[in-house]
C-alpha cells in the first residue's frame, strides 16, 4: 500500500487545481440553472461529484485526473441551495438551509467510520463498491424523485434556447462582484471566514494526533461528538437566532463563535481544551447557512443560482488555498505533519515531527489556527458593513422570464435607479 501511495501525485496540487476549477464554474453553473432549470445541473454535478470513486480501486492516476476535471462540475451546492431558494418561502430559508448543511454534516460524521469499519472487516474494495453503489443510487434518486423547482415560465421550453455570452462566460462572476457593493461585502466575508476552515480540515486530524498525541480512536470520537453537536446547531439553534436575532447577527455571532474556536485550537495543548473548542466550533457551522440565506433572500428569483454560485465559487477556491496556507504556516514554525499509520502516534511519548527537535519551546501549539482566528476577525469587521437588506444586481438588467425560448429583460432607465424592484424573494415554488 505505501508503494502505490508514493506514485499519488502531490495533494496540495490537485486541491488547488480542484478549487481553481470550481471557482470559476460554480457560478456558471449557476447561472445556467436559472435559464435552464435546475434538476439536469443537480445530476450533472452529483455524477462529477461521485464519478472518481470507482477509479479509487483501478488507477490512481486517473482517479486523479477525472477527480481534476470533477472540479469543474462538483459544485451541487450551488443548485441546490438555488433549489432551496425555489421551493421555499423567505421566512422558511434559514430553516431549510441548516437543514441541508446539516445532512452533509451527518454524512460526513457517519461515513468515514462506516467505511473505517468496512475497510477492516472486509477491505478496501467493498468500500469502494458500497460508496458506488451509493452513488448510483443517488443519480436515480433524482431522475426518479426529484421535480424541477424553477418555474416553467422562468425558463426556456427546451434546451435548444440560446444564452447570452455574459451567461457563458466564466469569467463573467469576477466583473459581477465589484458592480455591487453588498455582494463584494459579501464574498470577502465568505472568502476570509472559510479560508482558514479549509486549511483546518486538511491538517487538523493529523495535528490532533501528532501534537495533542490524540489516539485514532479519539480522533473518531471527536468528529462523531462535533458533527452531532454541529447538525443540533444548524437545525435547532440557528432556527432560534434567526428568529431572535436577525440574519445579519446571526453571521456575525457565528464568526464570533469561530474566532474563538480558532484561537483556542492555537493556543490550547491539552486534549480537554480541544474538546471543549470543538464545542465552540459545532456553533461556528451556522454561519454559512446564515450567509445563505441573506444571499437568497437579496436577490431576484432568477439569480439564485448565480448567487449561490458565487459563494459556492469562493469556498471552492478556499478549498484549493486553504490546505496550502495551513502547510506553509507550519513549515514556518518548524512543525511537519505526516501521515501515520494507525498503531503509531499512540505512543505515551510520541512527539511531532520538528526540523530542531531540541527546540520545543519555540513552537506555538497551533501556529496556523492563531493565524486563522485573524483572518476571521478581519471577516467579522468586514460583515459588520454588510446591509441586513439590499437588492443584488449582478447584471444591468433584471432577467425576470423565459418564454419560448426568449428572454426578455426589464431595462434600468437610462440616468436613474430601476423602478419597482423588490429586494426580497417572493415564493417561487410551483
Amino acid at each position: 500500500m505505501r508503494e502505490v501511495n508514493r506514485e499519488w501525485p502531490d495533494w496540495f496540487e490537485l486541491t488547488t487545481s480542484m478549487g481553481l476549477l470550481s471557482f470559476l464554474s460554480a457560478p456558471l453553473i449557476g447561472a445556467l440553472s436559472d435559464v435552464w432549470g435546475r434538476k439536469s445541473f443537480l445530476l450533472l454535478t452529483v455524477f462529477f461529484t461521485c464519478a472518481p470513486i470507482p477509479l479509487m480501486k483501478i488507477s490512481p492516476w486517473w482517479y486523479f485526473a477525472v477527480i481534476s476535471m470533477s472540479g469543474v462540475f462538483a459544485v451541487t451546492f450551488s443548485v441546490i441551495f438555488a433549489y432551496v431558494a425555489d421551493i421555499t418561502q423567505e421566512h422558511e430559508r434559514s430553516t431549510a438551509y441548516g437543514l441541508v448543511s446539516a445532512t452533509f454534516a451527518a454524512s460526513l460524521v457517519t461515513s468515514p467510520a462506516i467505511g473505517a469499519y468496512l475497510s477492516v472487516a472486509y477491505g478496501d474494495t467493498l468500500v469502494v463498491i458500497l460508496a458506488t453503489t451509493i452513488a448510483l443510487l443517488d443519480i436515480c434518486f433524482i431522475l426518479v424523485a426529484v421535480p424541477e423547482s424553477l418555474p416553467e415560465k422562468m425558463r426556456p421550453a427546451s434546451w435548444g434556447a440560446p444564452i447570452s455570452w455574459e451567461q457563458a462566460d466564466p469569467f463573467a462572476s469576477l466583473r459581477k462582484v465589484g458592480q455591487d457593493s453588498t455582494v463584494l461585502l459579501i464574498c470577502i466575508t465568505v472568502f476570509l471566514s472559510y479560508l482558514p476552515e479549509a486549511g483546518q480540515y486538511s491538517s487538523f486530524f493529523l495535528y490532533l494526533r501528532q501534537v495533542i498525541r490524540f489516539t485514532s480512536e479519539t480522533v473518531s470520537a471527536f468528529i462523531a461528538v462535533v458533527g452531532i453537536l454541529s447538525i443540533l446547531a444548524q437545525t435547532v439553534v440557528l432556527g432560534i437566532l434567526m428568529r431572535s436575532f436577525g440574519n445579519k447577527n446571526t453571521i456575525l455571532l457565528g464568526l464570533g463563535f469561530q474566532i474563538l474556536q480558532l484561537a483556542w485550537y492555537g493556543f490550547g495543548s491539552q486534549p480537554w481544551m480541544m474538546w471543549a473548542a470543538g464545542a465552540v466550533a459545532a456553533m461556528s457551522s451556522i454561519t454559512f447557512p446564515a450567509i445563505s440565506t441573506i444571499v437568497s433572500r437579496n436577490a431576484d428569483p432568477d439569480q439564485q443560482g448565480v448567487v449561490q454560485g458565487m459563494i459556492t465559487g469562493i469556498r471552492g477556491l478556499c478549498n484549493g488555498l486553504g490546505p496550502a496556507l495551513y502547510g506553509f504556516v507550519f513549515y514556518l514554525f518548524h512543525v511537519e505533519l505526516s501521515e501515520m499509520d494507525p498503531a503509531e502516534g499512540t505512543e505515551k511519548g510520541a512527539k511531532p515531527n520538528m526540523a530542531n527537535p531540541t527546540d520545543e519551546s519555540s513552537i506555538i501549539p497551533g501556529p496556523p489556527f492563531l493565524f486563522g482566528a485573524c483572518s476571521v476577525l478581519l471577516s467579522l469587521l468586514v460583515a459588520l458593513f454588510i446591509p441586513e437588506h439590499n437588492a443584488l444586481n449582478l447584471r444591468p438588467g433584471s432577467f425576470k422570464k423565459h418564454n419560448n425560448g426568449e428572454q426578455s429583460h426589464l431595462h434600468c432607465s437610462q440616468g436613474g435607479p430601476c423602478e419597482g424592484k423588490e429586494p426580497l424573494l417572493e415564493d417561487s415554488s410551483v
